[in-house]
């Protein structure tokens, strides 16, 4: 279940055909736009797979794409349907004329995002769907996840973005590779001219596992709508709980992280049939962040209101003891930003980027979202992504909030909704907090893993 793990020798770079017998590939999981193979083979620019029964294989354009750019005329949603240049399934006699006796071995697991830069370089699309949706499908594999971040999943040996440019990932703010560096220090990345350089040699490639994700796809599958999240379909894999702990651990602990349960020297994986280890650490102050735009000039509150909700805050602190914290993302460093989100209990703020760190939040029965809509509007992003990790999350319009099952079926920008005069109730928002931190720490949460509803 798990792959190899042992390093291959220096000269184990060839896989020899016995008998002139291919390794057939398998489908080990399968959701519109995450795909796990076994022996994905390329050659001269093109994904093979190798079966005697292409029939049991998922539909090719729910596997994959053209890599053409995600635009919404008829003739560039057409310009994304796969062709043979990008994926073919092909039979084993054809794979022995194809390949001849020998294959070049890419040992492990491979990532591949068969994407455009076109989302690649943005926190929120790179973090909290690429990456989300990606570790979503291959933690499916090890149900056996600890809270504490314990897998026996090894990290991707590679990660393969065959339509990106090499300076096209990174994002404004260096979080991109902020990321995956603290999470996969180890992984080489393989950009679009490494693969025209692989294809350039003529010579047949063969990679043991594969993570395959492709958003077009995914945009494809049923589950796409109404909330128009890569990383939804993702969703569809095996259940596993604690799956995103292994990221979220690896991340807050290179920003320097020590504070939460989860950030404490890791005790060895338990034994199969074993009991994890048991977190008795105690419960650290609450502390509750709101992540202020006042000063980007973009989607940002009321002056007036955010000025009453910022001593708002203030007086929650003073009567409870709250720890407060009213920060522009962009003013903080990367060590900083990650530091702070994973010991923060409530984040709040306007809907947008700043609210991507919620990834990297406390895991607990009152970890909570609250984010500040115009009113009657309203985007997914950020309650899609908190519900996917089994946090609540509040949509707040002005005075009044949805959650659960009372939120709109529908995204809405209303008029406003990208503007500088959003109302906001600082006194409702704050009272709402201090409720939700009321709450017992062994009360029910939303089950973290198994998706939120859509």
């Amino acid at each position: 279940m798990f792959g190899p793990q042992r390093e291959p020798y220096a000269a184990d770079v060839r896989e020899y055909w016995q008998n002139g017998k291919i390794k057939a590939s398998n489908v080990v999981s399968h959701a519109p736009g995450f795909t796990i193979f076994e022996n994905l083979y390329f050659l001269n620019g093109t994904a093979y797979l190798v079966s005697s029964d292409p029939e049991s294989f998922p539909a090719r354009n729910l596997i994959t794409g053209s890599g053409f750019g995600i635009y919404n005329s008829p003739e560039e949603v057409a310009a994304r349907e796969p062709t043979d240049k990008d994926m073919q399934i092909i039979s084993p006699q054809r794979a022995r004329e194809l390949f001849a006796d020998a294959a070049v071995r890419l040992h492990g697991t491979s990532w591949w995002t068969n994407d455009p830069a076109q989302f690649i370089a943005h926190y929120y699309h790179f973090s909290a769907e690429l990456m989300f949706g990606l570790w979503r499908t291959y933690a499916s594999l090890d149900p056996s996840i600890t809270p504490l971040g314990q897998t026996r999943l090894p990290a991707p040996r590679r990660w393969l973005f065959p339509h990106v440019p090499a300076d096209k990932w990174r994002d404004y703010a260096s979080m991109n590779q902020y990321v995956l560096f603290a999470s996969f220090p180890s992984t080489q990345l393989l950009f679009q001219q490494d693969i025209a350089d692989m294809a350039d040699t003529s010579k047949v490639y063969v990679l043991e596992r594969v993570v395959y994700s492709d958003r077009s796809a995914a945009i494809r599958g049923e589950g796409w709508l109404p909330k128009q999240r890569m990383a939804a379909l993702a969703f569809s894999h095996e259940s596993v709980r604690n799956w995103w702990a292994p990221i979220r651990s690896n991340v807050v602990r290179f920003a320097g992280g020590d504070l939460n349960p989860f950030m404490r020297p890791h005790p060895p994986p338990p034994a199969p049939g074993q009991p994890p280890p048991v977190n008795d650490q105690p419960e650290d102050k609450p502390v509750i962040t709101y992540v202020s735009r006042q000063t980007w000039g973009r989607r940002m509150l009321l002056q007036d209101d955010h000025d009453r909700f910022v001593a708002a805050l203030g007086r929650l602190s003073e009567m409870y003891g709250y720890e407060v914290n009213v920060v522009n993302m962009d003013k903080l460093t990367r060590d900083e930003q990650i530091k702070l989100a994973g010991r923060t209990t409530i984040m709040c703020g306007v809907h947008g980027n700043g609210l991507t760190s919620l990834l990297w939040m406390k895991p607990t029965p009152r970890t909570t979202v609250m984010e500040f809509f115009m009113p009657q509007g309203w985007a997914f992003d950020y309650q899609w992504t908190a519900s996917a990790l089994g946090m609540t999350h509040y949509g707040w319009w002005n005075d009044t909030y949805v959650t659960g099952p009372g939120i709109p079926t529908h995204t809405n920008y209303v008029d406003g909704f990208q503007g500088n005069e959003i109302p906001l109730d600082g006194e409702a928002v704050a009272r709402a907090i201090h409720e939700r931190l009321q709450l017992p720490l062994d009360s029910p949460a939303p089950p973290p893993g198994s998706g939120p509803q859509q």
